[in-house]
């Protein structure tokens, strides 16, 4: 039987990659972006984009079948390719349930049905025993969740449902659905008079340093700094809508929020 699926597949972002590995299906991924770690052997990929700028050239030696790419911040290298006469697909999944249907739709793509299925289901299990092990909290931290330091932004949909399965409290749960960055920025002040019990940062791209986090004016006063409840998360495992924000990233933030909680 002749297999028409896409089986020279480029990907502009990680989670793709990392989700069609999962799937069993690494050795059609032929080209990486340039922030992929997992999973480590992807790595070895020639790797031809950034976030926002592509290598044109390196991906036309690689004559992709397919290129996934992710959210408007793509838009114009997904409509380049298309205009060079490549097939893309443009995910824009900003919740856990549209990440979850990302990985259905893969799956379909490389007629991977069954194991998309299954990984999904293994997701879903994932998540409701760190919803059974949240209830146990004796109760449920208020979490401000740093995207970007220089302006403050806010966590994206998906991290805040995570903190929410984590068993934290988001403090903006009003900028949730807000898509883009710039539509989430804060107000440092704002911040100090919500009173997060705990602080998660993850800067994409850097470090995140917490005596900067600190040493901000009036933030003596936020509770979670007063009790040293500053954690980092790398953004590999909690900004990119994949399977890694649903397991790693969402332990992580378990941890963090649990020990918040014991203070309380």
């Amino acid at each position: 039987m002749i297999d028409r699926h896409p089986r020279r597949i480029v990907c502009l972002t990680e989670e793709t990659t990392e989700t069609l590995y999962l799937l069993g299906e690494g050795e059609r991924v032929v080209g990486v972006s340039g922030y992929t770690v997992r999973p480590p052997e992807a790595r070895r990929k020639p790797r031809i984009s950034a976030f926002t700028h592509a290598r044109y050239e390196k991906i036309e030696a690689l004559e992709p079948d397919l290129v996934l790419a992710f959210s408007d911040l793509q838009g114009d290298i997904a409509a380049d390719l298309a205009k060079r006469g490549y097939a893309v697909v443009l995910f824009n999944q900003r919740s856990i349930d549209e990440i979850l249907q990302m990985i259905l739709i893969l799956g379909g793509l490389v007629g991977r049905t069954d194991r998309a299925a299954a990984l999904v289901a293994e997701l879903e299990a994932g998540l409701s025993r760190v919803r059974e092990q949240a209830a146990r909290l004796p109760t449920r931290p208020k979490v401000f969740f740093e995207e970007w330091d220089a302006p403050l932004i806010s966590g994206i949909r998906w991290v805040e449902e995570l903190i929410e399965v984590a068993g934290g409290q988001p403090i903006f749960p009003e900028l949730r659905n807000a898509k883009l960055g710039k539509n989430r920025i804060v107000d440092a002040d704002d911040v100090v008079r919500r009173a997060p019990d705990a602080i998660v940062a993850s800067w994409c791209g850097k470090a995140v340093r917490p005596e900067r986090i600190r040493s901000r004016a009036g933030w003596d006063r936020v509770p979670a700094v007063q009790r040293g409840h500053i954690f980092e998360i790398k953004s590999a495992l909690i900004l990119q809508p994949g399977p890694a924000a649903l397991t790693d990233g969402l332990r992580q933030l378990h941890d963090a929020i649990a020990v918040a909680a014991a203070a309380l």
